[in-house]
């Protein structure tokens, strides 16, 4: 089954050579110097979560962002989660984006992995201590929420969003951006079985469908 899968693989980067990018080579060329990306679009890992496909955007539109869980580390962690923070730095202050999307999803295996005992990432201490980052959500939503397993999880994946909202504003030059209008951020939940997108309402503190 590797062997079919990396063969797939092989076989598709050709026809994407032959089809998309002769349909599309004069964007590929206007991409080779530089890229000016509109949006950091800050999602989970999940292969289910494709960026591109849910938003529909062209390449050089969307500067991805993609770890467990959609985590954004607050400011004073950001020397402890160098990679993620740097990403999140180049895309506001070189690439100049106008926009931070964090797409959190249905389903989410991080979010749910967190709501487990303690014991069950004993085996995976690098998963365990990304995931200690959402420690303060998950113990919200165990304190608020009811014995209904779905709703726990649809509440700890749109809290998880909020929350990762808030660490955004947490970084100086990204909090002075939205205060000065001059960059915007928003939380989204997709629902992979449906295809619908929620947008985090702040006055309402809920989320809305997108249409």
């Amino acid at each position: 089954m590797t062997q079919d899968s990396m063969e797939m693989l092989l076989k598709r980067i050709v026809d994407f050579r032959k089809k998309d990018y002769e349909k599309n080579k004069e964007l590929f060329y206007k991409l080779k110097e530089q890229q000016t990306p509109h949006t950091l679009f800050i999602s989970c890992c999940d292969s289910r979560v494709d960026p591109n496909m849910i938003t529909e955007s062209l390449p050089g539109e969307l500067f991805t962002l993609r770890n467990i869980a959609n985590i954004v580390p607050p400011f004073k962690e950001a020397d402890n989660y160098a990679s993620t923070v740097a990403a999140i730095e180049y895309a506001v202050l070189t690439l100049g984006v106008d926009n931070i999307i964090v797409c959190g999803h249905s389903n989410c295996g991080g979010c749910a992995a967190s709501l487990k005992p303690e014991e069950y990432l004993e085996e995976f201490p690098h998963t365990k201590k990304w995931l200690n980052l959402i420690h303060e959500v998950r113990d919200r939503v165990i304190k608020e929420s009811t014995d209904d397993h779905g709703k726990k999880h649809l509440l700890m994946e749109q809290a998880n969003v909020v929350e990762q909202l808030k660490n955004l504003l947490s970084y100086p030059y990204i909090n002075e951006r939205v205060k000065a209008g001059k960059l915007n951020i928003s939380g989204w939940h997709y629902i992979i079985e449906t295809g619908e997108i929620y947008i985090y309402d702040k006055n309402a503190g809920e989320f809305k469908l997108a249409n």
